[in-house]
């Protein structure tokens, strides 16, 4: 095991910077400090676990966009979550603050179950990222003043589906449903958006391994991947997953691209807006199917009308990875721009223009 170092000794490492280092810094940035520690941790102790460290080398220029830190964080939460590593749940519990001692325990003890978690593409389903989601069909409905069928790719558990439930304050503009116990107010930058009323009709999605929101391992699962030291999230998840309970979400399983192509072959009712919703889905969308949804919007948005428009919301990083965006394209009006630059999680959200 390497010697323990300072949890807030930001030390460079020798040699290149590892994606985990990187990750940690980036953390740290954003203002969660477990976090930032543990993948440090990770990054100095991931030799007593050999075929993590394998697997995790193997992805190499793939690795940020295939979120290998946030996979590993999350496995380390599940397992302390479970209480299988006693130190490690202590440090998760503020017992401590041995990162080192207990992340290598971890490691060594439970090399394969690390690689079980590295190999499941994440499942955040962040529900915070609902109100960006939300703001944007706001501008919609300012401009159109029609219902929405909204149509989600990547839809994990579908929570994002249950939008309209949810409560916002979005720069002092209260919108959504106000009693709902989901209760969503990223600090706000900029103006605010529209006051226009979102009334969604339908809603859809699909996922490849879509979660049960009635499968305590599923919510566990989307437990482990809120960062620990944000019990806020936490909360709002569990009350995110009863709404889900009480209100299902339609979810299919099946491939983004040949389910998305299907729904937008399928009649559109007159003044119906049909929105196509993705909330950082693409990184794990390969080339050949990211092509098929752009060529299936395509298609579709030359059949829109006035009183049949499409639009599309994306929720994601740019190409850089520099910073998320929120993007609004619609039809047929031809409209394609940039609504918000994002926290990663929704927690911020700068408005540019709407």
């Amino acid at each position: 095991m390497q010697t323990e170092r300072s949890p807030n000794m930001c030390l460079e490492p020798d040699g290149p910077v590892s994606e985990l280092y990187r990750q940690s810094l980036v953390m740290r940035a954003i203002g969660t400090p477990f976090v930032a520690d543990l993948l440090a941790a990770v990054d100095r102790q991931l030799e007593n676990a050999p075929q993590t460290a394998t697997l995790i080398r193997s992805w190499g220029a793939n690795a940020a966009s295939s979120a290998i830190a946030m996979r590993i964080n999350a496995a380390f939460h599940a397992l302390a979550r479970q209480g299988r590593v006693p130190p490690l749940s202590a440090l998760y519990a503020g017992e401590h603050r041995r990162f080192d001692e207990a992340v290598a325990l971890a490691l060594a003890a439970h090399d394969g179950f690390f690689v079980d978690w590295l190999r499941q593409v994440p499942q955040t389903n962040e529900v915070g990222r609902a109100a960006a989601l939300h703001a944007a069909l706001m501008v919609l409905a300012r401009d159109h003043g029609l219902d929405f069928e909204l149509l989600e790719i990547g839809a994990s558990a579908g929570l994002n589906l249950n939008l309209a439930r949810y409560a916002y304050d979005l720069g002092g503009v209260r919108a959504g449903m106000a009693t709902s116990p989901v209760r969503i107010a990223p600090v706000w930058q900029g103006a605010p958006p529209p006051e226009a009323a979102v009334v969604v009709r339908e809603a859809h999605g699909v996922d490849l391994h879509p979660l049960d929101v009635n499968d305590p391992a599923a919510c566990e699962r989307l437990a482990s991947f809120v960062f620990a030291d944000q019990p806020e999230r936490g909360e709002r998840l569990g009350h995110a997953l009863a709404l889900a309970r009480q209100y299902p979400p339609r979810i299919a399983a099946g491939n983004a691209a040949e389910w998305l192509a299907t729904q937008l072959r399928e009649p559109q009712a007159e003044r119906r807006h049909r929105v196509v919703l993705h909330s950082m889905v693409l990184q794990y969308v390969d080339a050949g199917d990211r092509a098929a949804i752009e060529a299936a919007l395509a298609r579709a948005g030359q059949a829109a009308s006035d009183s049949r428009p499409l639009a599309c919301i994306g929720f994601e990083w740019d190409a850089r990875r520099e910073r998320v965006e929120l993007r609004l394209r619609s039809w047929p009006d031809g409209r394609d721009h940039i609504l918000a630059h994002c926290h990663p999680y929704g927690a911020s959200i700068t408005w540019l223009k709407g």
